[in-house]
């Protein structure tokens, strides 16, 4: 369904769940935007969080903008790190992971586009987060989701950034 009026999220508002590692709160789902072309997410992140192990998206962009904290991130073979006000682009099928390169808490807000990626986020919430979904479920899931990951690759991110499995905020 498309939303044909205004609509405000306040700073509470929208489904909160909590992916593993990171947060995540629904503010726009893709049903309510034209043509399904995106959707957005708010992913609070606990200090020094590792968001995700290296993946990469065959059919969605992902623009992270920090509100608040430093964000780090691996994209491709670039290391970068992102205050408030920046924005940083994820392109499709580029390997990526991000994490919160700070000591407080970091928010972000992710702009999906085209919309479709947050329902991946709303089955793994109710899989109990990446930690608690069998192996088989994770994959069956990001396959049908055009998502590829290296599950492999936490240990090293975790060493060579100084990050960990974060936890709610």
């Amino acid at each position: 369904m498309e939303t044909t009026t205004a609509k405000v999220v306040g700073p509470t508002d929208g489904r909160l769940g909590f992916l593993g590692s990171i947060g995540v709160r629904f503010m726009i789902d893709g049903d309510e935007t034209p043509d399904r072309g995106f959707s957005l997410v708010e992913h609070p992140m606990s200090p020094r969080a590792l968001a995700a192990p290296l993946h990469r998206h065959t059919r969605e962009d992902e623009y992270s903008y920090v509100l608040e904290g430093r964000m780090g991130a691996l994209l491709g073979d670039e290391v970068l790190e992102a205050g408030p006000g920046d924005l940083v682009f994820k392109p499709r099928n580029q390997w990526h992971t991000f994490w919160n390169a700070g000591d407080e808490p970091c928010r972000i807000l992710e702009i999906i586009a085209p919309a479709g990626f947050e329902d991946f986020f709303a089955e793994l919430d109710d899989l109990g987060g990446v930690l608690n979904a069998e192996p088989e479920q994770l994959g069956e899931l990001s396959a049908r989701y055009g998502l590829e990951m290296q599950p492999d690759s936490v240990p090293g991110l975790m060493e060579r950034f100084g990050v960990r499995m974060g936890e709610p905020l």
